[in-house]
């Protein structure tokens, strides 16, 4: 019996949709999740996403040019960002929360944050998907909140916290560590009953340009979870330090790695730019028919 076929008679189960409020989001083909930073010093676009007006433009834009997804995050997570209060991440997105739900009946919204408390608030405002760079590890009442609210979870993988990860992060092989990790949290969360689970391989968080490409180059290798994988490469400095540009310099890397992960079997791209990102899928999703 091989190893995936022993995986699956245990405890993976094959995820074609999740289950967003209701709605079903279809995952046979990919999709494109939108970011929305409520933060004053997000690397890319802190601080642009402050009004109301300006954040029911952007939004409104976004799924204009694809996006199926809206990321909501009030907590930055470069490399050295400062530390936010749990009361200041609330007063950052609950109101956006409240504000896109009013203004797009249909928008699904997931809440990029750490916190179960935040989270816990967030989906009682309108968001219907967990998004914790933590997989749990920066709050151990997570699970059970993910259990409690049976909201789809996406769970990332991170050597460290946002403000110690890139100092000399180490692996003896970064796929395979990053795999054991995963097998132990959806083993504890089907425990749980959790089943509508994400997996983000975490690129940029603990990771050096070398275990970001080698994830990348590997990155088929998930598809024994049988579950969905959600990459995040967007202007991140995998492509800004490799090519010795500025990340509003990224795009074109970004549009790149898109589309080698889509070949490796991702099923979501978190992006800042949707149009192109939806592009990459169109013409990716041509290339599959064809």
């Amino acid at each position: 019996m091989s190893i995936k076929e022993t995986v699956q008679d245990t405890f993976f189960l094959k995820k074609k949709s999740i289950n967003c409020d209701g709605k079903i989001v279809n995952l046979d083909e990919p999709l494109v999740m939108g970011i929305l930073n409520a933060t004053p010093d997000s690397f890319f676009d802190g601080g642009k996403h402050t009004d109301e007006k300006n954040i029911i433009a952007f939004v409104k834009q976004q799924l204009a040019d694809g996006a199926a997804i809206i990321d909501v995050g009030g907590y930055s997570s470069r490399q050295g960002a400062a530390e936010v209060s749990e009361k200041e991440e609330l007063n950052r997105v609950i109101p956006v929360i409240r504000l896109l739900k009013q203004e797009f009946k249909d928008i699904v919204l997931s809440i990029d944050t750490f916190r179960s408390q935040v989270a816990q608030e967030a989906v009682k405002h309108g968001a219907a998907i967990i998004n914790d760079i933590s997989a749990g590890e920066l709050d151990s009442k997570m699970f059970d909140v993910v259990a409690e609210l049976r909201v789809p979870y996406i769970m990332m993988h991170m050597q460290g916290t946002p403000q110690t990860m890139q100092k000399n992060p180490t692996y003896q092989n970064v796929t395979k560590e990053v795999m054991n990790y995963f097998a132990e949290k959806v083993n504890v969360l089907h425990q749980k009953g959790v089943n509508d689970i994400i997996i983000d391989p975490g690129f940029g968080f603990g990771k050096t340009i070398e275990h970001n490409y080698q994830l990348l180059r590997e990155l088929n290798h998930f598809s024994i979870f049988e579950l969905p994988v959600l990459v995040g490469v967007s202007r991140k400095s995998m492509i800004t330090k490799a090519l010795n540009i500025s990340s509003k310099e990224a795009l074109n890397g970004t549009t790149i790695l898109n589309t080698l992960a889509l070949t490796k079997g991702a099923n979501i791209l978190r992006v800042h730019d949707v149009k192109e990102a939806d592009e990459v899928v169109k013409l990716f999703k041509l290339m599959e028919k064809s």
